[in-house]
């Protein structure tokens, strides 16, 4: 029993989707940045980038308790140009493994993250990363400076990181400065973050979907962060409303040749092979939903830490909460909270 968060969380769980600055990145960072009031989030946050912080925070969860390492948003490109972004892709990625080399009991694995503005130079930091720096998987953003993951720049990464057999990791990029509606210049309530990321997750989903990327690439492996957002809800909405109904509403584009070639299968189907984490903020129906729709086999124990109220805890201990009161079995707890990570990763069971 853990006597901090008072739940037992009864052996290994290894936290898929957390995210980190390493110090000597934070740093770079912070000079990069035009607006120090921009940083105000990061800066309140000491568990994402003061490591003794972290590691404390991390123990009240018991010796069983990993993370893969994840770089916290922002995303490079909007802190670099594509002259300086792979010299700070570089910077990154090398802190991270230096953390993992550390603390190795703690952070099993990272996540290497890419300078997606130079495509060219993505893919050679990708090699870099994986093959010198032992990174497990790579992370991108659901746009690159506005451009869609599904453009051609980007088909490379995905390309490779399927010849590799290793994951991708997509995280949502929306900032208040897209506008919610046509009349106005920002998003405003935050809107752009609590429904804005949950639907950029969901259009660069659909947007693999039905550019054949996921028909390109059988079982690619990419995980969703924050439960596959919108699309576990709207099963429906896809299944009958979309689906088999693509093309009727549009004039002007050829949609209906989708529902035949290049998609032999029912969009529905494509949208169940990306995986998808656990960060849903301790809720219990999200959880519950995006179970049912991905499966267990797809399903990863991920909590979004330390972007929490209090700091770090908060969202470990109420996604430990929310997973073992589904009243899984045995075997689909253990897939959640380690055993499907370290399939994806290839890593050796601990």
């Amino acid at each position: 029993m853990n006597t901090t968060t008072g739940i037992t969380t009864g052996g290994l769980m290894v936290d898929a989707y957390s995210h980190i600055l390493p110090a000597r990145y934070f740093a770079r960072m912070r000079e990069l940045v035009v607006d120090a009031g921009a940083l105000k989030r990061w800066l309140e946050l000491d568990a994402l980038h003061d490591l003794d912080a972290r590691l404390r925070m991390m123990d009240d969860f018991g010796d069983g308790y990993q993370q893969v390492l994840t770089l916290s948003s922002p995303p490079l490109e909007l802190l670099a140009g594509p002259d300086t972004s792979p010299a700070l892709a570089r910077l990154a990625n090398e802190s991270m493994r230096e953390l993992c080399d550390r603390h190795p009991d703690r952070f099993p694995a990272f996540v290497a993250s890419l300078p997606m503005n130079d495509p060219d130079a993505a893919l050679a930091e990708l090699a870099f990363a994986v093959d010198d720096l032992g990174a497990r998987g790579v992370q991108v953003f659901t746009n690159v400076g506005g451009r869609p993951l599904d453009d051609p720049a980007f088909e490379g990464v995905f390309a490779e990181m399927w010849r590799r057999d290793l994951p991708v990791w997509m995280h949502p990029a929306r900032g208040a400065a897209f506008a919610d509606y046509a009349t106005e210049d920002t998003s405003r309530y935050e809107i752009w973050w609590a429904l804005g990321w949950p639907y950029e997750t969901s259009v660069a989903m659909a947007r693999l979907v039905f550019s054949g990327l996921l028909e390109r690439y059988p079982g690619i492996k990419i995980i969703t962060h924050h439960m596959g957002a919108m699309i576990p809800y709207l099963e429906g909405r896809i299944g009958l409303g979309w689906g088999p109904q693509l093309g009727s509403r549009t004039s002007g584009e050829d949609y209906e040749r989708l529902r035949d070639a290049p998609l032999p299968h029912p969009p529905l189907e494509y949208f169940r092979r990306f995986h998808a984490d656990t960060a849903l903020s301790g809720s219990s129906l999200g959880t519950r939903c995006g179970l049912d729709f991905f499966g267990a086999d797809h399903v990863l124990f991920g909590t979004d830490c330390p972007f929490d109220p209090e700091g770090g805890p908060a969202y470990v201990r109420e996604t430990i909460r929310v997973l073992d009161g589904l009243g899984l079995t045995d075997a689909d707890r253990a897939r959640i909270y380690h055993g499907n990570i370290h399939r994806l990763m290839r890593l050796p069971a601990s």
